[in-house]
């Protein structure tokens, strides 16, 4: 009697359990027993994920514009691209077009800036390349470069016969961040002069000053090295006594006149960028020479000379150009303004 007692409570809890369980589901299964006949239409309940089309379409259903859409690889790929031939083309150019732009040639020109750089050289000259950027554009940095180039060149004239007679440059004309300033810091500070508007947005005196420095230093180098490779006789430009090649302020015939053709190259180069006009190509010439021969006498007079032992190669190189840029800029006020009153 126990049993069938125990067995009959069994089952009722069993029961009660699932009637407890469906109770608890009705509300959610409910309205799916519903008819139309208990709702009239007007009435039914609409629920929000009903749609009048289904969920998902067919292949030959989707649009076929969405299926000329380029991969998402390749669209930011030619983002990038756009992007960057933007920044390169923009003008007048910014900090950060200066620096995508010198970044990426220097990276191209790598092998070339090795030959005529040390390290600390070349970041001297990223510096200087992209203050030149800058300030003048693509066409100021193609001065640059010519000037890096014809200078370069120059140096490793006859590279070994210099060393045998002890005047070559010091690393196998590799120049150092020293020489790189020396020879850029007049450009500069025309560069610096021309970002910050100094003279007004229309003021070019600085940009004459700019090139003038550039055509006054390669015309020193290339006098310099091609006089120590070629000299046949070599002067001291104070007193004219005959002197071996190499010596500080001493000039030959044929360094001169390679200096002179280097100093027109540039300028005539600078013409080609639209830098210069054809009267300040000619001044930066002439002014390269009166500096170059100003050089020349502070070399034989001073330097190497007791008290001062300070007037290295470095600081000429920066009295140098900075007088190129100067007598540029004076020749170009005084002539022209005398020219066209």
């Amino acid at each position: 009697m126990d049993l069938h007692l125990s067995r009959r409570r069994s089952l009722l809890q069993g029961i009660l359990q699932k009637a407890m369980a469906l109770s608890i589901l009705m509300p959610f299964k409910a309205p799916l027993a519903f008819t139309a006949r208990q709702f009239p239409p007007q009435q039914l309940p609409r629920s929000s994920l009903i749609t009048q089309q289904p969920l998902f379409l067919k292949s030959n259903s989707i649009p076929k514009f969405s299926r000329m859409l380029p991969a998402p690889g390749a669209f930011s790929v030619e983002a990038a691209v756009a992007e960057a031939m933007g920044l390169i083309q923009s003008s007048p150019a910014t900090w950060k077009s200066a620096l995508f732009s010198n970044l990426c040639i220097f990276i191209a020109g790598s092998p070339i800036l090795v030959t005529g750089l040390s390290l600390s050289g070349i970041g001297a000259a990223f510096l200087l390349g992209t203050l030149t950027w800058r300030a003048f554009g693509p066409s100021g940095f193609l001065v640059v470069a010519i000037y890096f180039v014809l200078g370069t060149a120059a140096t490793k004239v006859k590279m070994a016969q210099k060393e045998a007679q002890g005047v070559a440059e010091k690393r196998k004309g590799r120049r150092g961040p020293g020489s790189v300033i020396g020879s850029s810091a007049a450009g500069c500070l025309c560069a610096f002069l021309s970002i910050f508007g100094v003279g007004g947005a229309s003021f070019s005196l600085w940009r004459l000053g700019f090139v003038a420095s550039f055509c006054t230093k390669l015309s020193d180098t290339v006098s310099s090295e091609i006089g120590k490779a070629y000299g046949k006789t070599t002067y001291l430009v104070t007193t004219f006594k005959v002197v071996p090649r190499g010596t500080e302020g001493a000039i030959s015939l044929e360094g001169t006149a390679a200096g002179l053709l280097a100093s027109i190259c540039l300028a005539f180069a600078s013409y080609l960028l639209q830098e210069i006009n054809v009267a300040e190509a000619v001044i930066c010439v002439l002014a390269a020479q009166i500096a170059n021969l100003g050089e020349s006498i502070i070399g034989a007079a001073f330097q190497d000379k007791e008290g001062f032992r300070w007037l290295n190669n470095d600081a000429v190189n920066i009295i140098n150009i900075t007088m190129g840029s100067i007598f540029a800029i004076l020749m170009e006020q005084v002539l022209l303004q005398n020219l066209h009153p």
